[in-house]
């Protein structure tokens, strides 16, 4: 095999050898220019490369002084030769219109004294029907879109004020799914307000519940599959979290004297705060007699049960020293509520943020936050999640 390379090698330098003497005598340049041969940047001189093809098995004495008579010829005509044309690639051109510099900053504020209108610049034209004027101000680009905008955009959020409120004693609450944003299908949230000491009943729902204190301060308390006991006081800025099916109720305080307001979110958007499967829905929807054989007593306990649900109700405010209920089975060994409240913000140079997630609260494992608080002119960076 090795002679049969080193054949190969010399039959070719002697071919070349050959044509390179038969060729016209003339210049490096005439011969470029008549013959466009491979430049000594796109291919190494033969005596380089017939030394590295045939050097790994056969000596590079034999090698160079078979290759010898045509090494400078070949040298030569590399040095010398120059291309004889030059491809580049064809110049930049507009293929649509450059984007606009025009501004297209917002067209009104809610404080604007004059009647806002569907036109930007050359666009659009007066309202001559009815308008909602307080809706549109608030929300500007929806009337004069910017002239970035291509397409429809669903709506991507929802004013509780919209929302149908469930008025109780006690309290009342709020909910946006769905129902009324049908781009949000996989989160619902609910408002609601307890007065001091009014109680949301012991409940529970197929989605986790995750919760964050507006106003004044409650007490959760929860039991698990387990029978392990809960119970947690927790204030403005405070969060909770429950895990799908855990029983779970929350009680406003007396720390404010109006009670206590707060934001729940659900990781459903099909979510409806009027189908949760209540403790006292339960107990009126079976017989006493079974309820009383379940729970080994006698049916007379059973005699002030509410015919109907509660979903919330006044109670007197619940002790600062309330501690868990004492079980065999003990603690929930995971707290269900987060002092958020008392995590540090990182500063940034238009406002400060601060993210609560699975890392810092181990039990949320559906839900996290970011608390962001943005300064007047400042803005939050262009993201995605």
């Amino acid at each position: 095999m090795v002679s049969i390379k080193f054949t190969k090698a010399v039959i070719c330098a002697v071919i070349f050898a050959t044509l390179s003497t038969a060729a016209p005598a003339g210049s490096a340049s005439s011969v470029s220019n008549s013959a466009p041969l491979p430049s000594s940047a796109a291919l190494p001189p033969l005596s380089e490369t017939a030394s590295g093809a045939v050097n790994t098995s056969v000596p590079s004495a034999s090698a160079s002084s078979a290759l010898s008579p045509i090494s400078a010829p070949r040298s030569t005509r590399s040095a010398t030769s120059t291309p004889s044309s030059t491809v580049s690639a064809p110049d930049a051109s507009q293929t649509v219109p450059y984007a606009s510099d025009d501004p297209n900053g917002v067209l009104w504020g809610p404080n604007d004294p004059d009647v806002p209108q569907a036109i930007r610049g050359s666009l659009g034209a007066t309202v001559l029907g009815p308008q909602d004027v307080g809706m549109v101000k608030e929300n500007p680009d929806l009337l004069a879109p910017p002239t970035t905008d291509a397409g429809s955009v669903d709506n991507a959020k929802w004013p509780f004020s919209l929302s149908h409120n469930r008025l109780q004693s006690g309290g009342w609450a709020r909910q946006e799914n769905v129902g009324v944003m049908p781009f949000a299908t996989s989160m619902a949230g609910v408002n609601m307000r307890l007065e001091a000491g009014a109680v949301r009943e012991l409940h529970w729902h197929k989605t986790a519940e995750w919760g964050y204190i507006l106003k004044g301060s409650v007490q959760i308390t929860s039991v698990n599959q387990d029978g392990q006991n809960f119970l947690s006081t927790i204030g403005p800025g405070d969060i909770w979290y429950f895990p799908p099916g855990i029983p779970h109720s929350i009680q406003a305080t007396g720390d404010l004297k109006d009670g206590s307001e707060f934001l729940l979110v659900f990781d459903d958007g099909s979510f409806s705060e009027d189908s949760t499967f209540l403790l006292t829905d339960w107990l009126a929807h079976v017989p006493k007699e079974v309820l009383a054989k379940n729970f080994q007593t006698n049916i007379t306990a059973f005699d002030h049960i509410p015919a109907k649900e509660l979903y919330i109700f006044p109670m007197d405010t619940p002790s600062d020293d309330a501690s868990d209920v004492k079980s065999p089975q003990g603690t929930i060994p995971q707290p269900f509520t987060f002092k958020f409240s008392d995590l540090k913000p990182t500063q940034l140079s238009g406002g400060s943020a601060k993210v609560v997630d699975s890392t810092t609260f181990d039990v949320s494992k559906t839900i996290a936050a970011a608390e962001v608080t943005v300064e007047p002119g400042a803005m939050r960076e262009l993201h995605v999640s």
